[in-house]
């Protein structure tokens, strides 16, 4: 079942499913941002850099955990849209064969001046196997409220 604007509350919490970076992510997401950079696509330049092998695109990461939050269903139907993506910080590296999950906590509820319709923000942990955060931010989003009468 969705959730609308009236049944989320302060402090409630999420945990997506997990998906594992795989080498065909990295080999697509190049094609398609246009971002062929050595570090994602050369293993042997990557060797030399601070990571010592290649890494997933920061960005890709972002657009997995869109996906994955989505998987479960809660907003489906609801979300009515993105409004920001606040102080998104980019912790540790993505290698290839990483499995990433995102824990969102909801930290703030607002009215708006339409009536179907509120804001929420969300504080988004993206985690990795090894339970480290790699990145985390906040989503502003509109959801929608349920119909009045």
């Amino acid at each position: 079942m969705s959730l609308h604007f009236e049944d989320v509350t302060v402090g409630m919490r999420f945990e997506s499913p997990a998906r594992t970076i795989t080498e065909a992510d990295l080999v697509q997401f190049a094609g398609v941002s246009g971002d062929y950079n050595q570090l994602h696509t050369d293993e042997e330049f990557a060797r030399e850099t601070q990571f010592g092998r290649r890494i997933a695109h920061g960005v890709l990461g972002l657009a997995i955990v869109t996906g994955l939050r989505q998987r479960k269903g809660e907003f489906l139907g609801t979300l009515m849209a993105f409004l920001e993506i606040r102080a998104w910080r980019f912790r540790a590296p993505l290698f290839p064969g990483d499995t990433i999950h995102a824990v969102t906590e909801i930290t703030e509820l607002r009215e708006t001046s339409k009536p179907d319709r509120g804001v929420m923000v969300q504080r988004i942990e993206v985690l990795n196997q090894d339970g480290a955060v790699v990145q985390d931010g906040e989503f502003v989003t509109l959801l929608r409220r349920r119909p009045a009468g």
